[in-house]
């Protein structure tokens, strides 16, 4: 597949798993607020596993862009990937089995989309495979996502209301906005590699 394709995909995967997510999450939320219908819930699981494979493919597709600036780091972005998708999996199957919500479900989901985020930013950041304020608010975007979490776990916030939901803008400007925009239209840049502590390398 193209370098160009890749940007393409990506850049069309970053929309469907936004859109899937959230609608799978109203549909799951309805659910949590009194809404016994069975039918909307299971929408609302299979959509969240859509979403979840979405991000997968991003995974597997970025890494055969981001491995050409740090492999030994690249590699981690899909894992991370993977790992988000295993934990929305089992949230979804255990609420369709027992008809209860996983406590802080989403909250699970966000720390490994969070850290592979990072891993994905960074390497976008110092390759400039994209322009780097694009990389910056994601990097920005997932930082917010991360600092969420405790935040939320200790009942400072709510990331579903007010500033807790603020704090998830950044990030969905990024994932819905910036970088598909750029993706679908412009693709990537030509890298710059980067050596094993994480500086730019010197051409050779």
């Amino acid at each position: 597949m193209s370098r160009r394709g890749i940007a393409v995909a990506v850049g069309i995967l970053f929309l469907v798993q936004m859109v899937t997510a959230m609608v799978g999450t109203t549909l799951i939320d309805a659910f949590e607020n009194g809404d016994t219908d069975r039918a909307p819930l299971t929408v609302g699981v299979v959509l969240m596993m859509c979403s979840g494979i979405a991000v997968v493919g991003i995974g597997l597709l970025m890494y055969q862009v981001l491995k050409d600036v740090n492999q030994r780091l690249a590699i981690w972005y899909p894992v991370m990937r993977v790992i988000e998708l295993t934990v929305s999996a089992v949230c979804g199957i255990y609420l369709l089995a027992q008809l209860e919500v996983v406590p802080n479900h989403l909250l699970w989901v966000y720390i490994p989309t969070g850290i592979g985020g990072l891993i994905l930013t960074y390497l976008l950041f110092v390759s400039r495979l994209v322009p780097r304020p694009i990389a910056v608010l994601g990097i920005v975007g997932y930082s917010c996502l991360l600092l969420g979490v405790p935040l939320d776990l200790l009942g400072v916030l709510d990331m579903n209301e007010g500033a807790g939901l603020a704090l998830l803008i950044p990030g969905g400007l990024f994932e819905f906005v910036a970088m598909p925009i750029w993706l679908i239209a412009k693709g990537f840049r030509s890298p710059t590699p980067v050596d094993e502590v994480g500086s730019p390398a010197l051409a050779t």
